[in-house]
């Protein structure tokens, strides 16, 4: 079909980058939603070459789904916005199936049209009840409640970035079809910050940051990582449900810019054995009236005793957490220690095998690093899952807690074990969602072989919750 007929909207990215932040700014100002919404509702009423809203949310296990709502129609309908639940996994039973989506305005993206389509603008959802409360198993809609209580109860701001490593492999659908080739081919064979101007990885990684650049994502840094193919693109810090949903957009953006240059990107934490996996380290910090409270001059490694409580929390639910960090059975691979795994269940300025580090930092960038954490896992449940136990959890008596020789699961087994028999897992999510997500992580397991071996099998890859489809998961 001819485009010279149509009239969507296709905006320059600067114009893109102007748009966002000054979204991103009214999110982090706190301005009021009803303001945000009115907003948002004219500009789409008024903008007639907006086609389609794009609204995004998470399963539980941390897959991102989208759908399309007709601009018309969504202005008309944005109060009764619903879905088949049922075909969800993890969601509801097909007895249950209807659930309703109800839109965050403040969580509004412009994309460019050459990777997204013309016409089209994005939103978070939220997922609620048949009834119009909050669904029990959206864990985004936990962690936003969880993040506006400690808001409006203490002042505290829950501050989260993510450096987030990725592959990049030749061919399309390289995931999907690693059952029919056993093997995933790299597109650059350099090292760390190695890779010409102009070859295929340099490119994919430069085209993403001029992407994430139009979206507001304000980013720092970017260069190719350890292994062969594989990358890592650094952005600001932001409020934790705004940190992950923008985790949620940049393995979005990356799949989608690999995709259209032929290629796959890979946010498997071990997809190749014999070189460095790909982890999620997650730093976080605690502000209140614009004051980074994890910062001290005269503190052990210049950090607070507020933050070395909340160290010895998290420390202290180390296993028990392991299973929300690291939620495939490919994720044990990862936690070797001949590739720098953080598999140590300790706090240390220099280790980097250690589950926490203490980054040298200053009164702005003072943070903890959780670097136990997979880019598979579901975004919302590990920041739900550092915070809440950071400020809420208990403190073991495991004596020398932060250099104790303790070590995370090396199997999902284990790890299932431990989070089943957890009595804060239960507090952090409820019986019912905990009991749903551990059955999908079985489920997966069952259908691998039980040991890990030497190289990566089909089986952990092709049900992999972030690759899997329907056909192949009911042949089982």
């Amino acid at each position: 079909m001819s485009n010279e007929l149509r009239d969507f909207l296709s905006l320059p990215y600067a114009k893109l980058e102007d748009l966002n932040l000054a979204a991103k700014a009214q999110r982090r100002d706190r301005v009021p939603l009803g303001k945000v919404q009115e907003d948002r509702l004219k500009y789409l009423t008024d903008e007639k070459s907006i086609k389609a809203v794009t609204v995004l949310f998470t399963d539980l296990e941390g897959r991102l789904h989208m759908l399309d709502y007709d601009k018309k129609f969504l202005l008309k309908s944005a109060d009764n916005l619903t879905f088949d639940g049922s075909s969800i996994r993890g969601f509801t039973p097909q007895r249950e199936s209807d659930l309703r989506l109800a839109l965050d305005w403040n969580a509004f993206y412009w994309a460019p049209s050459d990777i997204f389509g013309a016409g089209k603008v994005l939103v978070f959802g939220d997922v609620l009840d048949r009834d119009g409360g909050p669904f029990s198993a959206d864990i985004r809609g936990i962690l936003k409640k969880f993040s506006k209580e400690c808001y409006e109860r203490d002042g505290y701001t829950l501050n989260a970035a993510n450096e987030i490593e990725g592959f990049v492999f030749q061919g399309l659908d390289a995931e999907q079809c690693y059952h029919e080739t056993g093997k995933f081919e790299y597109v650059n064979t350099g090292g760390y910050y190695h890779s010409l101007p102009g070859d295929a990885l340099r490119t994919f990684i430069d085209s993403v940051a001029e992407v994430q650049r139009a979206m507001g994502f304000e980013n720092e840094k970017d260069h190719p990582e350890v292994a062969p193919s594989q990358f890592e693109i650094n952005y600001s810090y932001g409020e934790v449900v705004a940190a992950a949903d923008t985790i949620q957009l940049y393995k979005l953006i990356c799949r989608q810019v690999a995709t259209l240059s032929g290629m796959t990107a890979s946010f498997l934490p071990k997809p190749v054995v014999g070189v460095n996996g790909n982890g999620m380290h997650t730093n976080v910090s605690i502000s209140k009236d614009g004051k980074n409270l994890f910062w001290d001059p005269d503190g052990d490694e210049k950090v607070s005793p507020m933050a070395w409580q909340f160290v010895d929390r998290i420390l202290s639910q180390g296993r028990d957490l392991c299973l929300a960090f690291n939620s495939s059975v490919n994720a044990y691979r990862r936690l070797d220690p001949h590739f720098e795994a953080p598999n140590q269940i300790k706090a240390s300025a220099v280790d980097r095998g250690s589950m926490i580090r203490i980054p040298i930092g200053n009164e702005r960038s003072a943070r903890v690093e959780v670097r136990s954490v997979a880019p598979d896992a579901n975004p919302y449940m590990v920041m739900l899952g550092v915070f809440k136990t950071g400020l809420e959890g208990s403190v073991s008596d495991v004596e020398n807690l932060r250099q104790a020789s303790r070590y995370l699961p090396d199997n999902i087994y284990d790890a299932m074990d431990d989070f089943r028999t957890s009595r804060w897992t239960t507090a952090l999510l409820g019986d019912e969602v905990k009991g749903r997500y551990v059955d999908l992580k079985q489920a997966s397991a069952d259908r691998c072989p039980r040991l890990l071996g030497t190289f990566v099998k089909a089986q952990e890859v092709q049900y992999h919750h972030e690759v899997y489809n329907q056909y192949l998961w009911n042949l089982f």
